[in-house]
């Protein structure tokens, strides 16, 4: 059985495009594969900023942790496994003031690992999560995905790949609050059916 991986970070609730879009995909997923499903919610605020201590307790192997470090690492560690774990990654993702939300690079920052999501080669970095497929579901209410003032998308998929996932497929409603925002919802919720199927 396939584990499907559902990432949402708008904080909006039933009124959230992303939301909706990753969840059609997941939805989808899960009726024609029975999918087990992971669902991590970064709008909750819960994940921490990396600090010194934390970024030291993350690098150091389990084994050899101290008991305040394997603390500090337990969220890391917890995300990190359900990275592992997922054959599919689904991401509800907003565009927020043409960024990234600060949740998702919070998220970032604890799961990028070398030695376990990542790893340095004599050639650069290479990621150790690969053969995984991602769908990236984007919204946003005047910035276009690929335009030039959007810096979420590009690095989004950039760390993604950072990190061996380069299968990135993006399904995206934005520009919404401007004239023909429900067609441009519409659209991207047919698209979504669509990669669901």
């Amino acid at each position: 059985m396939s584990t499907v991986l559902h990432i949402t970070a708008s904080i909006r609730s039933e009124e959230s495009v992303s939301r909706n879009l990753s969840s059609t995909i997941v939805d989808g997923l899960r009726d024609k594969f029975g999918a087990d499903v992971i669902t991590r919610n970064l709008s909750a605020n819960d994940l921490p900023y990396v600090s010194a201590e934390r970024f030291a307790a993350n690098g150091t192997p389990p084994a050899e942790r101290t008991a305040e470090q394997q603390q500090l690492a337990a969220i890391a560690d917890e995300l990190i496994e359900e990275l592992q774990r997922a054959d599919t990654i689904v991401m509800g993702i907003p565009i927020y003031n043409f960024g990234v939300p600060a949740t998702v690079k919070a998220w970032a920052d604890l799961v990028a690992r070398a030695g376990t999501t990542f790893k340095y080669t004599e050639n650069g970095p290479v990621g150790l999560l690969e053969g995984k497929k991602v769908y990236l579901a984007v919204a946003s209410g005047g910035t276009a995905v690929g335009s030039e003032i959007d810096f979420m998308t590009p690095w989004l998929k950039q760390f993604l790949g950072f990190l061996g996932l380069t299968d990135v497929e993006i399904v995206a409603a934005d520009g919404i609050m401007g004239a023909g925002g429900e067609e441009k919802i519409a659209e991207a919720n047919a698209e979504a059916e669509r990669l669901a199927a």
